[in-house]
């Protein structure tokens, strides 16, 4: 088993490792529940973490143990064992109805049991049509065409660690900039400030009508003397004025 970089754990404490002035040792009772145990098991300084487990001796062989069934060497160079080829499976084709209907019509038949019995006496399948458009017309490909994908192009190391994609981003930034203060001072240019005058003169104000003071008290007041004649001669002058 690999552990990478770390090292294995260790075998478990024993008795003898923890006797007095050990780094192990313990005070009070030593029980074997204070070895197994990896609540209890105190960590040693710059060592790896044991292993709690109880392990067999070192002469133990780790893994299964499988018997030579083959008969070894001996077996192999006394005789040559082949296999036996196999017989590709015959996929069974569904019937072709079609086929057989235009059949059946063509032989007269009309109802469905004389069908049934055309059916039974012409068993047409369906033909396997996978690979026939491949196998009437193969593809044409050019005599020195090569197959497989193209390689990728290198990274660019020295780019990427002298941070060149950077550069370039800010050359491009610097030159958008200039180019639109350029545009900018083009557009200041040709441009005529809008004073409040010009304004006017294109939006002038609307016309304000004109309206006479009047005294708030005398607004709803009849006149007391008229001099006109008569109501129809006032209601003409009225119409003429206006």
């Amino acid at each position: 088993m690999a552990y990478g970089s770390a090292a294995p754990p260790r075998r478990p404490l024993t008795m003898a490792e923890v006797e007095r002035g050990s780094e192990n040792e313990r005070v009070g009772l030593i029980r074997d529940s204070m070895l197994c145990n990896p609540l209890i098991l105190k960590a040693e300084l710059g060592k790896p973490q044991r292993n709690c487990y109880t392990l067999p001796g070192f002469d133990f062989s780790y893994g299964l143990y499988i018997q030579r069934t083959d008969g070894g060497v001996a077996e192999a160079i006394g005789h040559w064992n082949t296999a036996k080829p196999s017989t590709p499976l015959v996929q069974k084709m569904p019937r072709d109805f079609i086929t057989m209907n235009r059949g059946a019509l063509k032989a007269g038949c009309t109802t469905a049991r004389e069908f049934n019995l055309y059916y039974k006496a012409k068993d047409i399948r369906c033909k396997d049509n996978k690979y026939s458009h491949i196998k009437r017309s193969p593809p044409k490909v050019p005599a020195d065409m090569t197959y497989g994908i193209a390689s990728r192009p290198c990274t660019p190391f020295f780019d990427l660690l002298q941070h060149r994609y950077k550069e370039l981003w800010m050359e491009q930034q610097r030159a958008l900039t200039v180019a639109q203060g350029v545009e900018k001072k083009k557009s200041k240019r040709g441009k005529v400030r809008e004073t409040r005058t010009t304004f006017l003169r294109k939006h002038p104000p609307p016309e304000k009508e004109e309206s006479f003071w009047h005294l708030p008290h005398l607004e709803k007041v009849e006149p007391h003397l008229c001099t006109f004649p008569d109501h129809d001669a006032h209601k003409k002058v009225l119409s003429a004025s206006l």
